[in-house]
């Protein structure tokens, strides 16, 4: 608790101190073996010699100690106002090198810790912005539907009807939260894919069950070339989500009586799986737009959706290190490629 407690000052005058003592002591013994006053003279200029070295070592630490303390705490005060970075120390020599370095260091990852920060607070801004303008039309027609339902007399025909229309509007609301939780488990990585060798026939399989009683409702052939034994590293769940999203997509947009054809190939380094229809094609121009979060083009507002079923496919697949590419001509369809990384090829 003492040696905590003691300055730098005290410790120098402490120090001389007991240099002091010990060079009397000396003297004293050399006196009394030699009894020569030239000798004590000697020693005298010696030690007086050594104090003043000593001295004029401890002036320059001391007087360097007290330059790099204001220096540091400078640069501190500066990193925390984001004003500069700290100055780059080149003498490897330096008493100071490791410090600065690590300063350096310090100062970086406060700096891309700051900026995820201000990342994270833009996105988590947009993601309001778009919850609030989704959540919008299905709540103000739940409002219009409940106001009609209490202030006038309708007839059980038109209760139902309102009711259903409720309902409608209830299972958006549903399906909207659903999205946003997935999308933002995912973005948060609250969610970690589990990536494992294995058959890409039983996953696809699985994304092709939610959409079979859809597509036999518009009387829509399904395709299907997938060989039962190619397999690829992937997470079984995920990846099902992100291609029912893709096929999904494909039946609302393809009229009725027509044709989706998937196919699955191996290639050097991806496993490629086509989704291909008969739809409506997307425009060139909005092809690189349509994977945005909640954007839907004018021409298909009238279908079901809040546009969020490709923002997660693609999401989905490059957390697993692959990308979707999509070709699509007008009134030609569209075919939708996903590449998923074999991880047995490099």
């Amino acid at each position: 608790m003492t040696s905590r407690k003691l300055s730098l000052n005290k410790a120098c005058f402490i120090l001389a101190a007991i240099i002091l003592l010990i060079s009397v002591i000396m003297l004293s013994v050399l006196y009394v073996l030699t009894e020569k006053i030239s000798v004590i003279c000697c020693g005298s200029v010696f030690i007086f010699l050594m104090l003043l070295c000593i001295a004029a070592f401890v002036a320059v630490i001391r007087r360097k100690l007290t330059l790099f303390s204001d220096m540091l705490c400078d640069t501190l005060d500066d990193m925390m106002n984001g004003e500069q970075q700290p100055s780059q120390i080149t003498e490897e020599e330096s008493l100071f090198y490791k410090i600065t370095h690590r300063l350096m260091r310090f100062y970086e990852v406060m700096q891309e810790s700051k900026n995820s920060v201000a990342g994270e607070r833009a996105d988590l801004q947009e993601l309001i912005s778009d919850i609030s303008h989704q959540v919008k039309t299905p709540i103000a027609n739940l409002k219009m539907v409940n106001s009609t339902l209490l202030e006038q007399n309708v007839s059980k025909d038109k209760q139902r009807e309102f009711l259903l229309a409720s309902d409608t509007q209830l299972d958006k609301l549903d399906f909207l939260m659903q999205a946003m939780i997935k999308t933002s488990r995912l973005e948060t990585g609250v969610i970690s894919l589990e990536k494992k060798e294995q058959p890409i026939y039983d996953t696809l399989a699985i994304a092709l069950g939610g959409i079979l009683l859809n597509a036999e409702k518009k009387q829509i052939g399904v395709q299907v070339d997938c060989p039962e034994y190619l397999t690829v590293s992937h997470d079984r769940k995920w990846t099902g989500e992100a291609l029912f999203n893709i096929l999904d997509n494909a039946v609302k947009y393809t009229p009725d009586r027509g044709k989706i054809h998937v196919r699955v190939e191996a290639l050097e380094m991806y496993l490629k799986i086509d989704i291909s229809d008969t739809g409506i094609g997307i425009p060139e121009q909005h092809q690189g737009t349509i994977f945005k979060r909640f954007y839907r083009e004018n021409t298909v507002h009238d279908t079901d959706g809040i546009g969020i079923g490709l923002y997660l496919a693609r999401e989905i697949v490059t957390m697993q290190g692959g990308y979707i590419k999509v070709k699509s001509e007008v009134g030609c369809g569209a075919t939708f490629s996903v590449f998923l990384r074999s991880e047995n090829n490099g």
